[in-house]
C-alpha cells in the first residue's frame, strides 16, 4: 500500500548531477571524449515515500541509485542526504559522517546470484555489516540476524546455508536481510526482481512494501518494468539516455503521460488479453551514439511527433498539463493527445 505523503521532510536531494565516464583509446589510453551516463538531473525525495526510476538499459538509473549511495564519485553536482536532521552533501563527508551515512543508506542489487559471496554462509553474511560498524556484542549480533532471516520470511535454518544452496529468490531474500542490518531509513533497490521469476517477483515486492510500512523506511525503486514500479511508488521519474523527461504522481503519470517517450514504455507493459484499443507503439528510428548524442532533445531520433523544434532546442524540465506536481520536459507536452494504460 502506498504512503499518503503530507507534510514530510526532505531526506534526499539531487541537484545537477553529472556523472560522465570517459572513453579511452590507443595504446596510451588516451582519452577521446565522454559517455554521458547522467547529464544534469535534479529530483528530491520524501521521508517515507517510494519512488519509481525507470527507462531503458543505460538510460542512467542504475548510475544514478550507485551515484548517490557514493558507489561511483560524479563528475559534478550535489547529492545532499538529511544525516542527524541536516541536510550534507554525500560526496563531502567527513569520516564520522560518512560512517553514520553508510549505516542510513543501504541498496538492494539486481543480482541476488553474484551479490553475495559464495564462499560465506548466510550467517556470516548477514553479521558482516554489524562487526564491521561494531554493533553490539558478538550474542547481540546473532540475535538481530535469527530476527532478520526471520523477518524476510525465511528460516533461522537458512543461517547454516551457503547461497548456491538457495533459490534465487530465498537469495534476494538475504540481499533484503543484509540492507536491513543497519537499520537504514533509506533504501536503493536497484531491480530488486528483475533477475527472478514470475511467480516469486510478487512474493518480494510484497515483502518489501511489508517492511517499508513496518520499518518507515524510504525507497528508491530502480526498474525497467512500469507494471513493478507503478504497484509500489508514489512517485515515478522517467530517464532517457542521461536525463529526466518526466516526473510524475504514479497514478498520473500511468494513466495520462505527458511525454512519447513515456508513452511508448506504457504501451510495453504486457497485457493479460489483447484489447485492440490499446495502441502498440516500436520505436522506430537510431538509438543516439553514446559517444556523439543528437542535438536538440535526445529522443527526437526515435520520436513519431517529432517537429524541426526538437531537433535544435532542448526541451526544460517544466509542469506539464493542469497538475503541478507533474513535470516534463517536451516541447509539445501540452499538445499532445498521449495514450495512458489501459488494461
Amino acid at each position: 500500500m502506498r504512503n499518503e505523503l503530507s507534510n514530510r521532510k526532505t531526506l534526499l536531494r539531487v541537484e545537477g548531477l553529472k556523472k560522465h565516464f570517459p572513453i579511452r583509446r590507443g595504446i596510451f589510453k588516451k582519452i577521446v571524449g565522454h559517455v554521458k551516463a547522467i547529464d544534469g538531473i535534479n529530483f528530491t525525495m520524501e521521508e517515507g515515500e517510494t519512488v519509481g526510476l525507470v527507462g531503458e538499459s543505460g538510460s542512467g538509473k542504475t548510475t544514478t541509485g550507485r551515484s548517490i549511495i557514493r558507489l561511483h564519485r560524479v563528475t559534478s553536482g550535489q547529492i545532499h542526504f538529511c544525516i542527524d536532521g541536516k541536510m550534507q552533501d554525500v560526496h563531502q563527508l567527513a569520516k564520522p559522517d560518512l560512517k553514520e551515512f553508510r549505516r542510513e543508506m543501504q541498496m538492494i542489487f539486481q543480482n541476488p546470484f553474484s551479490s553475495l559471496d559464495p564462499r560465506m554462509s548466510i550467517r556470516h553474511i548477514l553479521l558482516e555489516p554489524l562487526t564491521t560498524h561494531k554493533i553490539g556484542t558478538h550474542q547481540e549480533q546473532l540475535t538481530t540476524i535469527e530476527e532478520l532471516i526471520v523477518k524476510v520470511g525465511l528460516r533461522t535454518s537458512h543461517l547454516n546455508r551457503y547461497p548456491h544452496e538457495l533459490s534465487g529468490g530465498q537469495r534476494q531474500r538475504v540481499g533484503i536481510a543484509r540492507a536491513l542490518a543497519l537499520k537504514p531509513r533509506f533504501i536503493i533497490c536497484d531491480e530488486p526482481v528483475s533477475a527472478l521469476d514470475v511467480s516469486v517477483q510478487a512474493q518480494v515486492l510484497n515483502l518489501l512494501a511489508a517492511l517499508q510500512q513496518d520499518l518507515k523506511l524510504t525507497y528508491l525503486l530502480i526498474a525497467h518494468d512500469l507494471s513493478v514500479v507503478e504497484y509500489m511508488s508514489d512517485r515515478i521519474i522517467v530517464m532517457y539516455y542521461g536525463k529526466i523527461v518526466e516526473i510524475a504522481k504514479s497514478k498520473d503519470l500511468y494513466h495520462n503521460p505527458k511525454h512519447p517517450y513515456t508513452e511508448a514504455l506504457i504501451a510495453a507493459i504486457p497485457r493479460s488479453e489483447y484489447n485492440p484499443s490499446v495502441k502498440r507503439m516500436i520505436l522506430k528510428g537510431n538509438i543516439p551514439d553514446a559517444f556523439d548524442p543528437p542535438s536538440g532533445c535526445n529522443f527526437h531520433t526515435r520520436c513519431s511527433y517529432v517537429q524541426e523544434i526538437c531537433r535544435q532546442d532542448e526541451p526544460i524540465l517544466t509542469i506539464g498539463g493542469d497538475k503541478r506536481s507533474q513535470r516534463v520536459a517536451c516541447h509539445f507536452a501540452d499538445e499532445l493527445d498521449l495514450q495512458g494504460y489501459t488494461s
